[in-house]
């Protein structure tokens, strides 16, 4: 009674970290080198996404690729990163968590360097393609060893350091991007993993136990699930970058790769839950918090990466602003999580943990509700405050969600809640920037409509305005009425789209907070986990 008092209280009994110790092998010195070293693969495999995005103009001018096809350069790298997220708990299992955690973060700075040599797009693709599958395992990986290893009352500052990667990174990307593109040349963008990447592998070389491989377990592995589920998210994530390009489903290409996902993710789903040994575990999801757990992340997976998408294009098609701008901007939605994240855990020892989340999720969406008013001076500073919530929001948001959608998950079932977890964070950041490329575009449309059609040649105000250009140009070295005239007209249209493109931003902020307040409603219906108290302490 005694002990189930003190965990009940949220503090630690002096017998807990020795009993983890014994449980895990590993001392708390070593544990704590493990979560620290995997958290930061993580990191580095998220802010690879988002680093190489604000390059990515550059990169496709030093290799020669074109506007449409250098979109790959980032596509990739998420479509290997996604499908190897859900193999890598069983993958783990295979090859021992020691060495297939090593391998691929060696793999991953091999990789990033090797990408910085090439010279032309079929070498770039093909490199990010492994560097992306090697990234993309060190992200379940982390939170597998934050679950698995920590005693219960510690997983909030280790998921509070996960939290790190998994918001602040997309958050600082593009500022780090930014800032090394104009100054040191896109080269750089993959050269920064070196340093951090030594210390992880050196941190995780002396932290995890040796184990011997289980070999037996791949003629034992579910290999008609790995190969629909492969296929199925690589056809997705293909659907879900390229679509907009390609014009949806007036593609052939995009209305064939769509049949190939939702056949094969169908197949997946039906052999999951009828095989003895599924890669993962999908019974999870009918656990109440697992379950709405899922739904709030994959819903801040579509507001984090759709916002960090967004935000840049509008600076840049709008305001005029260069990789570097955007990312002095874009830093106030990281630089406050920085200094936050590492005090949540001690908010979640004196707030109910759901409440946090709650508060999380609503200042989230009131940041992108305050962009819904945009003007054509709606520039860096009219953004600071928003950006500045907006970090604060997400900074509340991941931690408290973690423990409380992981609270109950037994050790055997840790790898299939972390693929999960993790893998539909991503796929709704794949799903939120798809949909608001297409949302964007037709909202354009829409206003650009509206708008045209309100101005006549007809109104005394057009007739006014076309006037004065015509003046103007004809003052400024136009010397032909006519021309001056059809200059005139050519600025009004231009004012015309500028201002539609505006709105149509500001349609996309109010889609993505109204997308968040769905994550709100699912946070009110998660349940206190039994045995915890708001520090989210063991069962």
């Amino acid at each position: 009674m005694a002990t189930l008092k003190l965990v009940a209280n949220n503090k630690e009994p002096p017998q807990a970290a020795s009993s983890q110790s014994a449980k895990t092998g590993l001392s708390p010195l070593r544990m704590w080198c493990a979560v620290v070293g995997s958290t930061l693969g993580a990191f580095m495999a998220v802010l690879n996404i988002q680093i190489v995005n604000a390059s990515l103009a550059d990169i496709q001018g030093a290799i020669g690729a074109g506007k449409d096809d250098g979109g790959w350069i980032s596509t990739s790298y998420l479509i290997a990163e996604i499908v190897v997220i859900p193999l890598s708990g069983w993958l783990a299992q295979v090859f021992s968590l020691r060495k297939y955690l090593l391998t691929n973060a060696l793999l991953f700075l091999v990789f990033s360097v090797a990408c910085a040599f090439a010279t032309n797009l079929e070498q770039m693709i093909v490199l990010r393609a492994i560097q992306g599958f090697a990234g993309g395992v060190l992200i379940p990986m982390a939170f597998t060893i934050i679950i698995t290893l920590l005693p219960k009352p510690k997983q909030p500052i280790g998921l509070a350091l996960f939290a790190l990667s998994a918001t602040f990174a997309p958050a600082i990307g593009p500022t780090i991007g930014g800032y090394l593109t104009e100054n040191y040349g896109w080269e750089f963008i993959f050269y920064v993993n070196l340093v951090p990447g030594l210390l992880m592998v050196a941190l995780l070389w002396a932290s995890l136990n040796e184990a011997p491989m289980n070999l037996g377990l791949l003629a034992k592995g579910d290999w008609p699930g790995i190969t629909t589920l492969a296929i199925g998210l690589a056809a997705l994530q293909t659907v879900l970058e390229e679509g907009n390009k390609e014009d949806w489903f007036g593609s052939e290409f995009i209305v064939r790769l769509s049949i190939v996902a939702a056949v094969s993710l169908t197949l997946f789903l039906i052999i999951e839950f009828k095989t003895a040994n599924p890669l993962l575990n999908l019974r999870l999801l009918a656990r109440r918090n697992f379950g709405f757990g899922i739904l709030a992340n994959t819903m801040l997976g579509i507001a984090l990466y759709g916002s960090a998408f967004v935000l840049p294009i509008y600076l840049a098609r709008i305001q005029g602003y260069n990789s570097e701008q955007i990312g002095m901007v874009l830093a106030w939605t990281g630089i406050p999580q920085l200094i936050l994240i590492p005090l949540v855990p001690k908010l979640m020892k004196l707030i109910d943990v759901r409440l946090l989340i709650a508060v999380g999720f609503a200042l989230f969406a009131a940041s992108n509700f305050m962009n819904v008013h945009m003007t054509g001076d709606y520039a860096a500073d009219q953004l600071f405050w928003p950006n500045v919530i907006r970090a604060i929001g997400q900074a509340l948001v991941f931690a408290p969600l973690s423990v409380v959608a992981t609270a109950g998950i037994e050790q055997e079932n840790a790898g299939s809640a972390s693929a999960l977890f993790n893998m539909m964070r991503n796929l709704g950041g794949a799903v939120g920037i798809a949909s608001l490329q297409t949302f964007i575009s037709k909202r354009e449309q829409f206003h650009s409509n509206i708008l045209t059609n309100s101005i006549s040649i007809f109104e005394e105000a057009t007739r006014t305005r076309v006037a004065k250009l015509t003046s103007y140009f004809m003052n400024h070295g136009v010397s032909d009425q006519a021309t001056a005239t059809h200059k005139a007209i050519v600025a009004i249209a231009s004012s015309v789209r500028k201002q539609a493109n505006i709105m149509a931003f500001s349609d996309a902020f109010f889609l993505l907070g109204a997308g968040l307040v769905i994550a709100l409603f699912a946070t009110l219906l998660l349940k206190k986990p039994s045995g915890q108290m708001s520090g989210g302490g063991a069962h």
